[in-house]
């Protein structure tokens, strides 16, 4: 595997940076980038998380949550917390997704990053990876594929992800049995043996699992 050089770390930032910095010409100054983790499995959450970025102090290696390793994620997440303007994560649980459906629980999520981060720094734009979200007063820009595109919602996704990794793993204690912590939720074999074996726990989302339940 060919070495990545801070030179490539370095162009890779711009590129990501080409919707932060063609609205920061536009006037806008507070930039906030928002993603979710967790849409699919069939237990946890769904966490969002909402960044602002300070261009001031860029963060090499941001990219898609789902490209990066695991070590790399975890190395990323506090730098994040450390480097950003502002930033907030939320999760809304497996019994609010099962009454108000996946999409929105998803969009109540980044609503509430936005009511949380605006206490710090209120963003005056929002991009979001591919969800077109209602009811905030920002103006919001839905980008397909937002978190390879756009550093900020990177951070966003970064932020989500190991947030909701860590609460996989704290949940594999609490509910032992599963693999929580290996599988974080997600349909693998060995999961849908497990509920088959020891039924739903708390957790898990019902309106995913209506064949089993």
């Amino acid at each position: 595997m060919a070495k990545i050089t801070q030179e490539m770390l370095e162009a890779k930032y711009l590129e990501l940076s080409s919707y932060e910095n063609e609205y920061a010409a536009k006037g806008y100054r507070a930039i906030a980038g928002i993603d979710e983790a967790g849409r699919g499995p069939l237990a946890g959450p769904v966490v969002a998380a909402c960044c602002i970025l300070d261009p001031e102090r860029p963060i090499y290696g941001l990219d898609d949550s789902k490209k990066l390793s695991e070590k790399k994620r975890e190395a990323l997440f506090p730098e994040i917390k450390d480097k950003a303007l502002a930033y907030a994560v939320v999760a809304i649980d497996a019994e609010t997704i099962d009454e108000i459906n996946i999409l929105e629980a998803t969009k109540k999520a980044m609503s509430q990053c936005v009511e949380e981060i605006s206490q710090k720094v209120t963003p005056d734009l929002l991009l979001i990876d591919a969800v077109k979200l209602e009811g905030v007063s920002q103006e919001v820009v839905p980008i397909i594929k937002g978190d390879a595109k756009s550093n900020s919602i990177a951070a966003a996704s970064i932020l989500a992800k190991v947030t909701r990794d860590h609460m996989m793993v704290e949940y594999d204690s609490e509910y032992p049995g599963y693999g929580f912590a290996k599988h974080k939720g997600y349909g693998t074999k060995d999961h849908y043996a497990a509920i088959r074996e020891q039924g739903m726990s708390p957790i898990h989302r019902r309106s995913f699992l209506k064949v089993i339940h």
